[in-house]
This record gives C-alpha cells, structure tokens and sequence, in this order.
C-alpha cells in the first residue's frame, strides 16, 4: 500500500523538474549544461555497492531500456532547440508538462505494481535505471542537435 511518501516524492520530483525546465529555456544551451545531468546523474550507480539494490542483470538491462528506449521519446520530441541572438536555447513546449505529469503516472503505476515482487531497494534501482536510461537518450540526442546547431551558426557568419 503506497504511503503519502511515495506519491509525494514523485510530485515533487516532477514540480521540481518543471521548474528546472522553464528555467533552461531562458538561459543559452552550452554542452556542459546538456552534459551534466546525466554525468552528475551517474554517480546513482555507487548505489550498487550496497548489496540490498542488486538485482538480476537482465532485470537492470530491461528497465535501463525501457528508460532509453520507450521513455526518452516524449522527451525528446517535445525538446526543440532554436538559434536566437546567435545563441542556442532550448524551446518552451506546452506539451512538455503533460509529457512529465505522463511519465510520472505512469512510472507511479508501475512502481506499485513491481514494488509487490521484489524489494523496497530494488524497486528504488529499477527505476533510478529507468530514469537514468531515458535521461542519456535524451541528452545524447539533445547534443547531437546542439553540435549540429553550432555548425550551422558558426557558418552564418
């Protein structure tokens, strides 16, 4: 039985990731603030040291996939960027809050659903790897554009 912790945990998460978002869209992208979220992110890994978040591999595989490849796509579809003054910005997108409040049921579903099987921690690790999955896709994606984008500014001028 979720507690009002685990609904609001993810809450917050999301309102703070809203946040975070309208705020990168009024500052120019550079590759350091496209990099390291997911670099900072990775540090979650050490979490395994600890033997409770183990889990099976395929399992760590499956949810690092799903992450990468089912949950970065509303992301990455609702993240436009856009040359302006000669700098790159990240675009507001109105579809970007539903896309969040999406993933959170979403996750918030199948987090209750999966934390029935297996352990409190290793429901934790399931879905730090979802997340982290679908952050570097994400990521990785946005760069690509970026670098593209300082191609086609550099040869403007």
């Amino acid at each position: 039985m979720p507690t009002p912790a685990h609904m609001f945990i993810p809450a917050f998460g999301a309102a703070a990731v809203v946040v975070w978002r309208i705020q990168e869209t009024t500052r120019p992208l550079s590759s350091k603030k496209i990099l390291i979220p997911p670099l900072a992110m990775s540090t979650g890994n050490l979490m395994f040291l600890y033997p409770p978040f183990r889990m099976p591999v395929t399992w760590a595989l499956g949810a690092f996939l799903t992450g990468f490849l089912l949950f970065s796509v509303p992301l990455i579809k609702t993240s436009e960027l856009k040359i302006q003054n000669d700098q790159i910005f990240l675009k507001r997108s109105k579809a970007f809050l539903w896309v969040i409040l999406g993933l959170v049921a979403v996750r918030w579903g199948m987090r209750s659903y999966i934390s029935q099987y297996v352990s409190l921690l290793q429901t934790a690790s399931l879905f730090y790897l979802l997340a982290f999955g679908m952050i570097v896709r994400w990521r990785a994606d946005m760069w690509k554009r970026f670098q593209k984008l300082m191609g086609t500014a550099t040869q403007v001028e």
